[in-house]
Protein backbone atom coordinates (compact mmCIF):
# COMPACT_ATOMS: atom_id res chain seq x y z
CA UNK A 1 0.00 0.00 0.00
CA UNK A 2 1.23 3.62 -0.52
CA UNK A 3 2.87 5.46 2.48
CA UNK A 4 -0.16 7.35 4.09
CA UNK A 5 2.28 10.39 4.67
CA UNK A 6 3.59 10.52 0.89
CA UNK A 7 0.86 12.52 -1.49
CA UNK A 8 0.76 13.36 -4.91
CA UNK A 9 -0.44 16.92 -4.46
CA UNK A 10 2.88 18.82 -3.57
CA UNK A 11 2.12 21.84 -0.92
CA UNK A 12 4.23 24.80 -0.96
CA UNK A 13 6.52 23.95 1.15
CA UNK A 14 7.24 20.98 -0.31
CA UNK A 15 7.63 22.70 -3.09
CA UNK A 16 10.38 24.85 -1.93
CA UNK A 17 12.27 21.62 -0.31
CA UNK A 18 12.05 19.48 -3.44
CA UNK A 19 14.35 22.08 -5.19
CA UNK A 20 16.86 22.24 -2.39
CA UNK A 21 16.63 17.88 -1.78
CA UNK A 22 15.23 18.39 1.42
CA UNK A 23 12.02 16.67 1.58
CA UNK A 24 12.01 13.46 3.87
CA UNK A 25 11.68 10.09 3.18
CA UNK A 26 7.92 9.17 4.74
CA UNK A 27 6.76 11.91 2.33
CA UNK A 28 8.06 10.50 -1.09
CA UNK A 29 7.90 7.08 -0.61
CA UNK A 30 5.58 5.60 -2.85
CA UNK A 31 5.10 1.45 -3.23
CA UNK A 32 4.63 1.59 -7.18
CA UNK A 33 6.07 4.40 -9.66
CA UNK A 34 2.22 5.18 -10.93
CA UNK A 35 1.92 6.84 -7.45
CA UNK A 36 4.95 9.17 -7.76
CA UNK A 37 4.48 12.74 -8.63
CA UNK A 38 5.20 14.48 -11.67
CA UNK A 39 7.92 16.74 -9.53
CA UNK A 40 9.61 18.04 -12.41
CA UNK A 41 6.67 19.31 -13.80
CA UNK A 42 4.94 21.08 -10.67
CA UNK A 43 8.13 22.60 -10.14
CA UNK A 44 7.67 24.93 -13.33
CA UNK A 45 5.84 27.71 -11.18
CA UNK A 46 9.17 27.18 -8.78
CA UNK A 47 11.36 27.91 -11.55
CA UNK A 48 9.77 30.68 -12.77
CA UNK A 49 9.42 32.38 -9.27
CA UNK A 50 13.21 31.96 -8.32
CA UNK A 51 14.11 33.33 -11.98
CA UNK A 52 11.77 36.36 -11.10
CA UNK A 53 13.85 36.59 -7.79
CA UNK A 54 17.35 36.26 -9.22
CA UNK A 55 16.11 39.16 -11.24
CA UNK A 56 15.62 41.49 -8.79
CA UNK A 57 18.11 40.29 -6.47
CA UNK A 58 20.65 41.16 -9.60
CA UNK A 59 19.00 44.30 -9.85
CA UNK A 60 19.32 45.76 -6.32
CA UNK A 61 23.04 44.31 -5.93
CA UNK A 62 24.46 45.08 -9.41
CA UNK A 63 22.00 47.44 -11.24
CA UNK A 64 21.67 44.98 -13.80
CA UNK A 65 19.60 41.84 -15.01
CA UNK A 66 21.38 38.53 -14.81
CA UNK A 67 21.99 38.22 -18.12
CA UNK A 68 20.67 38.52 -21.66
CA UNK A 69 16.84 37.94 -22.95
CA UNK A 70 17.94 36.59 -26.26
CA UNK A 71 19.87 34.13 -24.06
CA UNK A 72 17.26 33.61 -21.46
CA UNK A 73 14.53 32.78 -24.43
CA UNK A 74 17.18 30.45 -26.09
CA UNK A 75 17.45 28.90 -22.47
CA UNK A 76 14.22 28.23 -22.28
CA UNK A 77 13.53 26.83 -25.91
CA UNK A 78 16.15 24.21 -25.38
CA UNK A 79 14.11 23.22 -22.40
CA UNK A 80 10.93 23.27 -23.97
CA UNK A 81 12.30 21.40 -26.86
CA UNK A 82 13.78 18.58 -24.65
CA UNK A 83 10.32 17.94 -23.03
CA UNK A 84 8.21 17.85 -26.09
CA UNK A 85 8.97 13.77 -26.71
CA UNK A 86 7.46 12.70 -23.28
CA UNK A 87 4.08 13.80 -24.84
CA UNK A 88 4.44 10.44 -26.98
CA UNK A 89 6.87 8.41 -25.70
CA UNK A 90 7.48 6.91 -22.49
CA UNK A 91 11.06 8.14 -20.47
CA UNK A 92 13.58 5.61 -21.47
CA UNK A 93 15.37 6.47 -18.20
CA UNK A 94 12.38 4.78 -16.54
CA UNK A 95 11.29 2.06 -19.32
CA UNK A 96 15.12 0.27 -19.53
CA UNK A 97 15.58 0.45 -15.50
CA UNK A 98 11.93 -1.19 -14.96
CA UNK A 99 12.85 -4.06 -17.75
CA UNK A 100 16.21 -4.36 -15.52
CA UNK A 101 14.15 -4.77 -12.38
CA UNK A 102 11.53 -6.73 -13.54
CA UNK A 103 13.68 -9.21 -15.87
CA UNK A 104 17.13 -9.07 -13.94
CA UNK A 105 16.78 -7.83 -9.73
CA UNK A 106 19.17 -9.84 -7.36
CA UNK A 107 17.18 -9.30 -4.70
CA UNK A 108 14.09 -5.94 -3.47
CA UNK A 109 14.75 -3.73 -1.19
CA UNK A 110 11.78 -2.27 0.57
CA UNK A 111 10.30 0.55 -0.65
CA UNK A 112 9.29 2.22 2.37
CA UNK A 113 12.59 2.17 4.15
CA UNK A 114 14.47 5.18 5.00
CA UNK A 115 18.02 3.19 4.32
CA UNK A 116 16.56 2.37 0.86
CA UNK A 117 16.12 6.28 0.50
CA UNK A 118 19.08 7.19 1.13
CA UNK A 119 21.01 4.84 -0.41
CA UNK A 120 19.27 5.43 -3.39
CA UNK A 121 20.16 9.34 -2.85
CA UNK A 122 23.84 8.59 -3.04
CA UNK A 123 23.65 5.89 -5.91
CA UNK A 124 21.21 7.81 -8.19
CA UNK A 125 24.31 11.00 -7.65
CA UNK A 126 27.35 8.71 -7.85
CA UNK A 127 25.31 7.24 -11.55
CA UNK A 128 25.06 10.86 -12.20
CA UNK A 129 28.70 12.19 -11.53
CA UNK A 130 29.53 9.32 -14.60
CA UNK A 131 27.30 10.01 -16.84
CA UNK A 132 28.11 14.02 -16.52
CA UNK A 133 31.99 12.81 -16.81
CA UNK A 134 31.47 10.60 -19.56
CA UNK A 135 29.11 13.39 -21.61
CA UNK A 136 32.71 15.84 -21.51
CA UNK A 137 34.60 12.95 -22.33
CA UNK A 138 32.74 10.81 -24.90
CA UNK A 139 32.11 12.82 -28.17
CA UNK A 140 29.13 11.56 -29.53
CA UNK A 141 27.99 12.11 -25.69
CA UNK A 142 29.23 15.49 -25.65
CA UNK A 143 27.33 16.23 -28.77
CA UNK A 144 24.57 16.46 -26.55
CA UNK A 145 25.77 17.69 -23.55
CA UNK A 146 26.91 21.04 -25.34
CA UNK A 147 23.92 22.04 -25.75
CA UNK A 148 23.35 23.04 -22.33
CA UNK A 149 26.95 24.69 -22.04
CA UNK A 150 26.05 26.67 -25.25
CA UNK A 151 25.19 29.74 -23.13
CA UNK A 152 27.37 32.60 -22.80
CA UNK A 153 25.86 33.47 -19.84
CA UNK A 154 25.25 32.03 -16.26
CA UNK A 155 21.81 32.51 -14.55
CA UNK A 156 18.72 30.66 -13.79
CA UNK A 157 17.63 29.94 -17.04
CA UNK A 158 20.78 28.06 -18.00
CA UNK A 159 19.70 25.67 -15.80
CA UNK A 160 16.86 24.62 -18.27
CA UNK A 161 18.95 24.86 -21.45
CA UNK A 162 18.49 21.10 -21.62
CA UNK A 163 19.56 18.40 -24.54
CA UNK A 164 16.60 16.45 -26.55
CA UNK A 165 18.58 13.57 -26.79
CA UNK A 166 20.96 13.50 -23.85
CA UNK A 167 18.34 10.73 -21.90
CA UNK A 168 19.12 8.18 -24.58
CA UNK A 169 23.06 8.23 -23.02
CA UNK A 170 22.42 8.39 -19.29
CA UNK A 171 20.26 5.78 -18.31
CA UNK A 172 23.06 3.67 -19.10
CA UNK A 173 24.98 4.91 -15.51
CA UNK A 174 21.94 4.06 -13.56
CA UNK A 175 20.75 0.95 -14.09
CA UNK A 176 22.71 -1.06 -12.11
CA UNK A 177 20.69 0.16 -9.52
CA UNK A 178 18.04 -1.13 -10.97
CA UNK A 179 19.26 -4.68 -9.65
CA UNK A 180 18.22 -4.20 -5.80
CA UNK A 181 16.48 -0.34 -5.82
CA UNK A 182 12.59 -0.30 -6.79
CA UNK A 183 11.71 1.68 -9.51
CA UNK A 184 9.58 4.13 -7.72
CA UNK A 185 12.16 5.13 -5.07
CA UNK A 186 14.62 5.55 -8.70
CA UNK A 187 11.87 7.63 -10.06
CA UNK A 188 11.97 9.75 -6.93
CA UNK A 189 15.29 10.94 -6.58
CA UNK A 190 16.34 11.09 -10.09
CA UNK A 191 13.99 13.76 -10.43
CA UNK A 192 14.97 15.58 -7.12
CA UNK A 193 18.72 15.27 -8.26
CA UNK A 194 17.81 17.42 -11.62
CA UNK A 195 15.88 19.74 -9.25
CA UNK A 196 18.54 20.66 -6.98
CA UNK A 197 20.97 21.33 -10.25
CA UNK A 198 18.45 24.46 -10.94
CA UNK A 199 19.77 26.83 -8.18
CA UNK A 200 23.25 26.46 -8.61
CA UNK A 201 23.08 27.82 -12.35
CA UNK A 202 23.60 31.59 -10.46
CA UNK A 203 26.19 34.21 -10.06
CA UNK A 204 24.21 36.49 -7.01
CA UNK A 205 25.14 33.31 -4.26
CA UNK A 206 28.94 33.06 -3.48
CA UNK A 207 30.65 30.98 -0.80
CA UNK A 208 28.10 28.55 1.48
CA UNK A 209 31.08 28.28 3.55
CA UNK A 210 31.59 24.62 5.24
CA UNK A 211 28.66 23.47 2.73
CA UNK A 212 31.04 23.90 0.03
CA UNK A 213 33.34 21.07 1.38
CA UNK A 214 30.47 18.30 0.92
CA UNK A 215 27.55 20.00 -1.63
CA UNK A 216 27.99 21.37 -5.11
CA UNK A 217 27.04 24.48 -5.19
CA UNK A 218 27.04 27.90 -7.37
CA UNK A 219 30.25 28.70 -7.08
CA UNK A 220 31.62 25.19 -7.82
CA UNK A 221 29.16 24.67 -10.68
CA UNK A 222 30.20 27.72 -12.15
CA UNK A 223 33.54 26.77 -12.69
CA UNK A 224 32.17 23.47 -14.33
CA UNK A 225 30.45 25.91 -16.79
CA UNK A 226 33.48 28.14 -17.89
CA UNK A 227 35.99 28.05 -20.96
CA UNK A 228 39.12 29.29 -19.14
CA UNK A 229 41.40 26.59 -19.09
CA UNK A 230 41.32 25.87 -15.34
CA UNK A 231 37.56 25.15 -15.52
CA UNK A 232 37.60 22.29 -18.20
CA UNK A 233 36.70 19.26 -17.24
CA UNK A 234 35.87 20.00 -13.85
CA UNK A 235 33.00 19.66 -11.32
CA UNK A 236 30.90 17.23 -12.50
CA UNK A 237 28.88 16.54 -9.52
CA UNK A 238 24.78 16.48 -9.46
CA UNK A 239 24.55 17.09 -5.61
CA UNK A 240 27.56 16.09 -3.88
CA UNK A 241 30.71 17.48 -4.38
CA UNK A 242 32.54 14.71 -2.79
CA UNK A 243 32.90 12.73 -5.96
CA UNK A 244 35.10 15.28 -7.63
CA UNK A 245 37.62 15.43 -4.83
CA UNK A 246 37.53 11.60 -4.50
CA UNK A 247 38.18 10.98 -7.93
CA UNK A 248 40.81 14.11 -8.92
CA UNK A 249 38.17 16.50 -10.99
CA UNK A 250 37.66 19.19 -8.47
CA UNK A 251 38.82 22.79 -9.17
CA UNK A 252 37.81 25.67 -6.71
CA UNK A 253 36.52 29.01 -8.21
CA UNK A 254 39.57 31.75 -8.52
CA UNK A 255 40.09 33.67 -11.57
CA UNK A 256 37.15 34.91 -13.12
CA UNK A 257 34.74 32.68 -15.18
CA UNK A 258 33.62 33.30 -18.51
CA UNK A 259 31.06 30.99 -19.66
CA UNK A 260 29.84 28.82 -22.64
CA UNK A 261 31.79 26.33 -25.29
CA UNK A 262 35.38 27.14 -26.14
CA UNK A 263 34.11 28.06 -29.18
CA UNK A 264 30.89 29.96 -29.28
CA UNK A 265 28.46 28.88 -31.76
CA UNK A 266 27.04 32.53 -32.34
CA UNK A 267 23.26 31.92 -32.24
CA UNK A 268 19.72 31.71 -30.76
CA UNK A 269 18.26 29.00 -33.29
CA UNK A 270 17.07 26.42 -31.33
CA UNK A 271 18.04 23.82 -33.55
CA UNK A 272 21.55 24.84 -34.67
CA UNK A 273 21.93 25.15 -30.73
CA UNK A 274 20.98 21.56 -30.26
CA UNK A 275 22.06 19.46 -33.47
CA UNK A 276 25.30 21.78 -34.64
CA UNK A 277 27.48 19.80 -32.61
CA UNK A 278 26.79 16.10 -34.53
CA UNK A 279 26.92 17.81 -37.69
CA UNK A 280 30.81 18.69 -36.67
CA UNK A 281 31.23 14.97 -35.61
CA UNK A 282 29.71 13.45 -38.72
CA UNK A 283 31.68 15.53 -40.91
CA UNK A 284 34.83 14.98 -38.83
CA UNK A 285 33.96 11.82 -39.17
CA UNK A 286 34.18 10.91 -43.26
CA UNK A 287 37.29 13.60 -43.18
CA UNK A 288 39.78 11.68 -40.80
CA UNK A 289 41.19 8.69 -42.55
CA UNK A 290 41.30 4.99 -41.22
CA UNK A 291 38.60 2.55 -39.29
CA UNK A 292 40.22 3.54 -35.61
CA UNK A 293 40.67 6.98 -36.06
CA UNK A 294 36.96 7.08 -37.16
CA UNK A 295 36.07 5.00 -34.14
CA UNK A 296 38.24 7.91 -32.08
CA UNK A 297 36.39 10.83 -33.55
CA UNK A 298 33.19 9.44 -32.28
CA UNK A 299 34.49 8.17 -29.11
CA UNK A 300 37.05 10.06 -27.65
CA UNK A 301 37.12 13.55 -25.99
CA UNK A 302 36.03 16.60 -28.11
CA UNK A 303 39.35 17.54 -28.24
CA UNK A 304 40.78 14.43 -29.46
CA UNK A 305 42.52 14.40 -32.96
CA UNK A 306 45.42 11.57 -34.84
CA UNK A 307 48.26 11.69 -32.85
CA UNK A 308 46.92 13.12 -29.74
CA UNK A 309 45.78 12.17 -26.14
CA UNK A 310 42.33 10.57 -25.70
CA UNK A 311 41.26 13.92 -24.26
CA UNK A 312 43.13 16.01 -26.76
CA UNK A 313 45.88 18.87 -25.35
CA UNK A 314 44.84 21.88 -23.09
CA UNK A 315 47.21 23.97 -24.44
CA UNK A 316 45.03 24.03 -27.68
CA UNK A 317 42.58 25.18 -25.91
CA UNK A 318 41.36 28.77 -26.84
CA UNK A 319 42.91 31.09 -24.00
CA UNK A 320 40.43 33.94 -22.49
CA UNK A 321 41.21 37.37 -21.51
CA UNK A 322 38.30 37.70 -19.23
CA UNK A 323 36.96 40.78 -21.32
CA UNK A 324 34.81 38.27 -23.77
CA UNK A 325 31.57 40.01 -25.01
CA UNK A 326 28.61 37.89 -25.46
CA UNK A 327 27.18 37.06 -28.67
CA UNK A 328 23.60 39.21 -28.54
CA UNK A 329 21.35 40.03 -30.84
CA UNK A 330 20.85 42.86 -33.15
CA UNK A 331 17.28 42.46 -32.99
CA UNK A 332 15.51 46.20 -32.29
CA UNK A 333 14.12 46.64 -29.20
CA UNK A 334 10.65 46.71 -30.66
CA UNK A 335 11.48 43.19 -32.05
CA UNK A 336 12.70 41.79 -29.01
CA UNK A 337 9.27 42.64 -27.27
CA UNK A 338 7.48 40.95 -29.94
CA UNK A 339 9.42 38.05 -29.34
CA UNK A 340 8.63 38.14 -25.73
CA UNK A 341 4.91 38.08 -26.24
CA UNK A 342 5.22 35.10 -28.64
CA UNK A 343 7.34 33.47 -26.60
CA UNK A 344 4.85 33.75 -23.78
CA UNK A 345 1.69 33.06 -26.16
CA UNK A 346 3.52 29.50 -26.73
CA UNK A 347 4.16 28.79 -23.39
CA UNK A 348 0.68 28.74 -22.56
CA UNK A 349 0.20 26.33 -25.37
CA UNK A 350 2.71 24.20 -23.97
CA UNK A 351 1.64 24.25 -20.35
CA UNK A 352 -1.84 23.44 -21.24
CA UNK A 353 -1.12 20.92 -24.15
CA UNK A 354 0.49 18.91 -20.80
CA UNK A 355 -1.80 19.53 -18.65
CA UNK A 356 -4.46 18.23 -21.16
CA UNK A 357 -2.58 15.21 -22.44
CA UNK A 358 -4.40 12.18 -21.50
CA UNK A 359 -8.11 14.17 -23.20
CA UNK A 360 -6.13 15.38 -26.49
CA UNK A 361 -6.01 13.55 -29.81
CA UNK A 362 -2.98 12.22 -31.10
CA UNK A 363 -3.47 15.08 -34.41
CA UNK A 364 -4.34 17.43 -31.91
CA UNK A 365 -0.98 16.43 -29.96
CA UNK A 366 1.31 16.49 -33.18
CA UNK A 367 -0.28 19.55 -34.62
CA UNK A 368 0.24 21.61 -31.19
CA UNK A 369 3.86 20.15 -30.74
CA UNK A 370 4.31 20.94 -34.56
CA UNK A 371 3.41 24.58 -34.15
CA UNK A 372 5.44 24.89 -30.56
CA UNK A 373 8.57 23.94 -32.86
CA UNK A 374 7.65 26.20 -35.60
CA UNK A 375 7.39 29.31 -32.91
CA UNK A 376 10.60 28.09 -31.64
CA UNK A 377 12.73 28.05 -34.93
CA UNK A 378 11.00 31.40 -36.40
CA UNK A 379 12.16 33.17 -32.76
CA UNK A 380 15.28 32.04 -33.10
CA UNK A 381 15.18 33.52 -37.18
CA UNK A 382 14.53 36.68 -36.09
CA UNK A 383 16.72 36.97 -33.05
CA UNK A 384 19.58 35.80 -35.93
CA UNK A 385 17.86 38.12 -38.32
CA UNK A 386 17.94 35.57 -40.76
CA UNK A 387 17.24 36.07 -44.33
CA UNK A 388 14.19 33.90 -44.24
CA UNK A 389 12.58 35.00 -40.90
CA UNK A 390 9.98 37.48 -42.02
CA UNK A 391 8.50 34.65 -44.15
CA UNK A 392 8.42 32.06 -41.66
CA UNK A 393 7.01 34.17 -39.44
CA UNK A 394 4.15 35.01 -41.85
CA UNK A 395 3.64 31.20 -42.26
CA UNK A 396 3.99 30.41 -38.28
CA UNK A 397 1.21 33.40 -37.50
CA UNK A 398 -0.92 31.39 -40.96
CA UNK A 399 -0.76 28.31 -38.92
CA UNK A 400 -1.98 29.94 -35.66
CA UNK A 401 -4.94 31.34 -37.17
CA UNK A 402 -5.90 27.86 -39.19
CA UNK A 403 -5.28 25.41 -36.07
CA UNK A 404 -7.41 27.97 -34.44
CA UNK A 405 -10.23 27.63 -36.68
CA UNK A 406 -10.11 23.91 -37.20
CA UNK A 407 -9.99 23.88 -32.80
CA UNK A 408 -6.58 22.48 -32.36
CA UNK A 409 -5.31 25.37 -30.47
CA UNK A 410 -7.42 27.75 -28.15
CA UNK A 411 -6.36 31.08 -26.36
CA UNK A 412 -5.13 30.70 -22.83
CA UNK A 413 -8.21 32.81 -22.16
CA UNK A 414 -10.81 32.08 -23.80
CA UNK A 415 -12.33 35.36 -23.58
CA UNK A 416 -9.48 36.38 -25.72
CA UNK A 417 -10.29 34.16 -28.76
CA UNK A 418 -11.70 36.98 -31.16
CA UNK A 419 -8.01 39.12 -29.94
CA UNK A 420 -6.16 36.73 -30.34
CA UNK A 421 -7.23 35.99 -34.21
CA UNK A 422 -6.91 39.92 -34.78
CA UNK A 423 -3.76 40.27 -33.14
CA UNK A 424 -2.66 37.37 -35.45
CA UNK A 425 -4.36 38.82 -38.46
CA UNK A 426 -2.44 41.88 -38.09
CA UNK A 427 0.44 39.94 -37.81
CA UNK A 428 0.28 37.85 -41.29
CA UNK A 429 -0.39 41.46 -42.90
CA UNK A 430 2.49 42.67 -41.29
CA UNK A 431 5.05 39.95 -41.80
CA UNK A 432 3.42 39.46 -45.05
CA UNK A 433 4.53 43.05 -46.22
CA UNK A 434 7.74 42.59 -44.85
CA UNK A 435 8.60 39.05 -46.91
CA UNK A 436 7.12 40.70 -49.85
CA UNK A 437 9.70 43.66 -49.48
CA UNK A 438 12.67 41.18 -48.87
CA UNK A 439 12.04 38.95 -51.53
CA UNK A 440 12.04 41.84 -54.04
CA UNK A 441 15.17 43.25 -51.97
CA UNK A 442 17.48 40.36 -51.01
CA UNK A 443 18.24 39.72 -47.18
CA UNK A 444 16.37 41.36 -44.77
CA UNK A 445 18.46 43.32 -42.17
Amino acid sequence: MKNPEAQQDVSVSQGIRMMFYMMKPNETSFRTIEDVPNYVQKATPLFISLMLLELLVSWIHKGKPPGHLDDALTSVSAGVLSRLPSLFFKSIELTSYIYIWENYRLFNLPWDSPWTWYLTFLGVDFGYYWFHRMAHEVNIMWAAHQTHHSSEGYNLSTALRQSVFQIHTSWIFYSPLALFIPPSVYAVHLQFNLLYQFWIHTKVINNLGPLELILNTPSHHRVHHGRNRYCIDKNYAGTLIIWDRLFGTFEAENEKVVYGLTHPINTFEPFRVQFHYLVYIWTTFWATPGFFNKFSVVFKGPGWGPGKPRLGLSEEIPEVTGKEVPFSSAASQLLRIYTVVQFALMLSFYEETFADKAVLSQVTLLLRVCFIILTLTSIGFLLDQRSKAAVLETFRCLAFLTLCRFGHLKPFIPSLAFASEIFFSICVAFWGVRSVKQLASGPWK
